[in-house]
């Protein structure tokens, strides 16, 4: 793979930095964070670090894309083998029950958790290096790691155990309504390794982060929808849906592999050879409170809530028709990929925001995060409108084969279709996290906003689901992400970082706007071609033209400005 500026490759020690105390804190591209090279001034730095910032910024996002993007694409092709292979049934049911333990654990200890507690931690650790704060011998990375890695590998591994013995309660919890629980149970058995794999996969992710190492990150989720592809190609005539339970724990210790030889790297681990006298004595590391209960709570308390909107849908859906669990899932998967490639901008740029709030630099945090709310806004409103428009061109071109017929291809579109008024909520909710938890300090209002927005959730979802079926699910999950994006949006300001939330609501606004309007296009325009294939690609050709024209006629700052960045990189090539 090529290094791609995330000095994954050029930036990294030889394999003997680990002994060497101060080693680079980060790839030649960008200078180390609290630090300019070779003790440049502050004004110095600040004249030659922005550009280079941006365009280091630049070309992770990028990388970080390019794998995104392929880790979306097998996720579809993970989800079509289980699609063609078990269809809308009480065997895929069983499969995505047992699901809702790494679907769990991947929120908790990769994606949010883990992320929101160690990046400010090893950013910090890193600051402390940079300025020579450490001790002769001594590294505040190192002892970071050696205070926390064993005792969380402890931790998991208890955790993990305790998972398989409890399957049968944990899957009656989940889905009190399955006639027959026990393909459910096995299912569950396997896939509770991912509770130790998401762990250190998490921990290398948020530390590989903070030293600016962004592709190993990334590359994780193409290495985990591998392990699950083949197993369930190899083994679903022999083991049913338990092939695709097992694959979920191959493909999570290829995550680990992904990511240990540049940890391994850039991570010391190992103490200095020095003479005994020589040799710090254990201390405390000053960056532990950081991860005490104070700090710790709160995180796993938001990220909890949030991953119980899923808890809240299945646990409902279990009482619908077979085939309900499985229609949420697919849709789910689909309608949310714009949300995740929007949140890669935030994903790259949250060890910047981290490095400012610990410096003090809040207005650099303003201005970063409102940039950050208004690209993932216009990533994700424009995916909204192709959702909104296409849905069952884009079921239809990538699940109606096998047992997946047209049928099922009707009821996932539409519960697509609602799905994908939240997404701009989901998108808010994983962007505006970020700064609360940015620098290292208790909060306990994303929390509260979670919380609301799951009882808002709980109440939707049992006054709309006997009523309306799946798409009242859905519709109850858009409500409650919603009220928890309003409520982070409305109290980031106040809390954390100053941005102004009037002129980012009004921004999104008009996107939104853009959004609809492109949607609406595409909805009427679809049927007019027969063919799925066709359809959709004179759908990807039709909403972006509509949602460009009709942002520039609302004038949204984020649609002038890209375009005229296009325009300007056009007239600079010819």
């Amino acid at each position: 793979m090529s290094e791609s500026g995330t000095g994954t490759e050029a930036g990294a020690r030889p394999a003997d930095a680990a002994a060497n105390p101060a080693p680079v804190l980060a790839p030649p591209l960008l200078p180390a964070p609290g630090a300019g090279p070779e003790g440049t001034g502050a004004a110095e730095r600040e004249s030659g670090e922005a550009p280079r910032l941006g365009a280091f910024l630049a070309r992770a996002a990028a990388g970080t894309a390019v794998l995104t993007v392929l880790g979306a694409v097998l996720g579809l092709v993970r989800d079509q083998a289980i699609a063609r292979y078990f269809g809308a049934s009480d065997a895929s049911d069983a499969f995505l029950i047992a699901w809702t333990v790494p679907e769990m654990a991947a929120t908790l200890l990769i994606e949010d958790g883990m992320a929101l507690l160690l990046v400010p931690a090893f950013s910090l650790a890193l600051t402390r290096r940079a300025r020579g704060g450490a001790e002769e011998g001594a590294d505040p990375v190192r002892d970071l790691v050696a205070a926390t890695l064993p005792r969380l590998f402890l931790l998991l591994s208890g955790s993990a155990a305790l998972l398989v013995a409890g399957a049968p309660w944990v899957v009656g919890v989940l889905a009190p309504g399955l006639a027959d629980p026990r393909l459910a149970v096995d299912c569950t058995r396997l896939t509770a390794v991912t509770v130790l794999t998401f762990g250190i996969t998490g921990y290398f992710s948020a530390a590989l982060r903070a030293h600016r190492s962004f592709l190993p990150p990334a590359g994780v989720y193409v290495a985990y929808n591998l392990g699950i592809i083949g197993m369930t190609l190899a083994l679903h005539a022999a083991w049913g849906v338990r092939a695709a339970a097992a694959g979920v724990a191959v493909g999570s210790a290829l995550m680990i592999l992904t990511q240990l030889p540049v940890f391994l790297r850039l991570v010391p681990l190992a103490r200095p050879r020095l003479p005994r006298r020589g040799r710090p004595r254990p201390r405390a590391v000053r960056g532990a409170p950081l991860l005490g209960f104070a700090v710790l709570a709160p995180v796993v308390l938001f990220v909890v809530s949030r991953q119980s909107q899923v808890l809240v849908e299945r646990f409902l859906a279990s009482t619908l028709p077979a085939g309900a669990i499985s229609h949420l899932n697919y849709a789910q998967k689909v309608a949310q990929m714009p949300m995740v490639l929007s949140l890669m901008i935030c994903t790259v740029t949250f060890p910047v925001v981290a490095q400012a709030m610990a410096a003090g630099e809040h207005e650099k945090a303003r201005r970063r995060v409102e940039r950050d709310l208004g690209l993932a806004g216009l990533v994700v409103l424009l995916g909204t409108a192709v959702v909104l428009g296409y849905a069952p061109q884009i079921v239809d071109v990538l699940f109606q084969r096998g047992a997946f017929d047209a049928a099922d291809t009707a009821s996932t579109a539409q519960v697509m279709r609602v799905y994908a008024l939240g997404l701009l909520g989901h998108c808010l909710v994983g962007a505006l996290s970020r700064p609360f938890f940015s620098s290292g300090r208790p909060t306990w209002f994303p929390a509260f906003a979670m919380g609301t927005g799951l009882l808002v959730t709980m109440g939707a979802g049992y006054a709309l689901t006997y009523r309306f079926g799946v798409d009242g699910i859905a519709t109850a999950n858009a409500l409650g992400i919603s009220a928890t994006a309003l409520l982070l949006l409305m109290g980031l300001g106040t809390r954390v970082v100053p941005i102004r939330a009037r002129d980012v609501t009004l921004s999104l606004s008009r996107l939104a706007g853009a959004s609809l309007a492109a949607g609406a296009a595409g909805w009427a325009c679809a049927p007019l071609v027969s063919e799925p294939v066709l359809s959709l690609a004179a759908g990807c050709l039709l909403v972006p033209a509509v949602f460009f024209l009709t942002g520039l006629a609302l004038r949204s700052p984020e649609v002038v400005s890209l375009l005229a960045l296009t325009r300007r990189r056009f007239l600079d090539g010819r």
